[in-house]
């Protein structure tokens, strides 16, 4: 495994939460395509096109073989992930989650259901350290804060649940000031609650 749970020197590490059962979510500012981890999560489109956001930077950082290896995959519904190589990029895989776009229905529990998928390929894949984008909240629309409290809630059912996951790490590597803002925040509501 690749780097497992080091971040390259321009990601800073914001906030760890480490649940009852050692494992650790971790807030993370930076840019996921440096992300030194088993496997990183792209916010792809059905079409694994990748041709916006965060997809974009994935597919042009990482080299042709992962547009190549996703293309095989086309359409993909919302809810629902592959995994393909990770190319150039420190990662060993990518997973490629389709979140929804806003407007277009059931959002709530698509967004949910695509980071439980990401999940569940890590563990099919041995992967021990993951690190996940704000899906869905780019291009697609969906409203931040909101976004944040159901992927959050998702990571933490799933650790809930999963005794026997081989994920030890999972990190949410956050762009920018604001996002980063409204994860630390939704985090502090839900252990909290």
């Amino acid at each position: 495994m690749r780097g497992h749970a080091m971040a390259a020197a321009t990601n800073e590490q914001f906030r760890t939460w480490t649940h009852a059962t050692g494992r650790k979510l971790v807030l993370v500012s930076g840019d996921i395509t440096v992300e030194g981890v088993d496997a990183i999560v792209n916010a792809a489109g059905s079409h694994m096109q990748h041709g916006g956001g965060v997809a974009a930077a994935i597919a042009n950082r990482g080299g042709p073989v992962i547009r190549a290896e996703s293309k095989k995959f086309a359409p993909v519904a919302a809810g629902t992930c592959v995994i393909t190589s990770a190319g150039d990029l420190p990662a060993r895989w990518v997973i490629h989650t389709v979140g929804p776009r806003w407007g277009e229905g059931d959002e709530d529990a698509k967004l949910a259901s695509a980071i439980k998928c990401a999940l569940v390929m890590a563990d099919e894949y041995g992967v021990e350290s993951i690190s996940f984008p704000a899906v869905s909240t780019g291009i697609f629309a969906f409203p931040l804060e909101r976004a944040a409290g159901i992927i959050l809630d998702t990571i933490r059912k799933y650790l809930d649940k999963e005794d026997e996951s081989s994920v030890r790490e999972i990190r949410l590597c956050l762009f920018d000031r604001q996002t980063l803002l409204a994860f630390d925040g939704k985090l502090s509501e839900l252990l909290e609650g």
